[in-house]
């Protein structure tokens, strides 16, 4: 199973239980659509560091990372197209919308779920507050300074990512990799691909990181 198949599946193993099924399906439905970038990206960043590393026992935090990724991704989404303001909105529509909206409180909540006692945490935390801060600016932003905003949303999980995967194997991220990171996310509001990711990022990521596995074992 390659990486971005692994942090689909946990993925909706995190969303199994939710109900109604309706619901259940709007998550799915966009995980199957989705690129699983972030979570790969976790998942990369671990094995940077521990090249050995068991994928399937960190596969929940690179899932918890996608998850709020794609409830906040939705979130931007529902707030820049409004679905409820068209007057020829039908029912089914409005129905729609909705579940479009309890899709995205439930991704990031289940992926926060997912980061709460890791190390990740607190970045989750930092995650979602700046997205809500940058789209509070944005509402009275002009058009170049708007975009800009947005673009956040993606550097912002890239970093997040960084930190929940070298956590996840005992080492942390410095300004200095969180900013290589910020970087891999690009210069527009569009998830890289997983293909687009360097075949050098692993290296990167493990020469920036502060392994403190590697740092307790030479202390002992």
């Amino acid at each position: 199973m390659d990486d971005a198949a692994r942090v689909r599946a946990a993925a909706e193993r995190a969303v199994a239980d939710v109900e109604p099924p309706a619901l259940r399906a709007a998550l799915t439905d966009r995980f199957a659509e989705a690129g699983m970038t972030p979570g790969t990206l976790t998942l990369l960043s671990a094995r940077a560091l521990d090249p050995g590393v068991d994928a399937s026992g960190i596969e929940e935090h690179a899932a918890g990372v996608q998850l709020i990724y794609e409830g906040l991704r939705l979130t931007r989404e529902l707030a820049q197209t409004e679905p409820w303001a068209e007057v020829d909105l039908d029912a089914e529509g409005d129905i729609d919308a909705d579940l479009d909206v309890l899709a995205a409180d439930v991704s990031v909540s289940r992926g926060f779920y997912l980061l709460a006692r890791t190390a990740a945490a607190d970045k989750a935390v930092e995650t979602v507050r700046a997205f809500g801060r940058d789209q509070t600016r944005r509402r009275d932003a002009d058009p170049a300074e708007a975009a800009a905003l947005d673009r956040d949303l993606e550097a912002d999980v890239f970093e997040l990512a960084v930190v929940a995967g070298t956590a996840a194997v005992g080492g942390s991220a410095p300004a200095e990799l969180l900013s290589y990171a910020a970087d891999l996310a690009g210069d527009d509001d569009r998830m890289p691909a997983v293909g687009s990711l360097p075949e050098s990022a692993g290296d990167r990521i493990a020469s920036l990181a502060d392994d403190d596995r590697v740092a307790s074992s030479a202390d002992t």
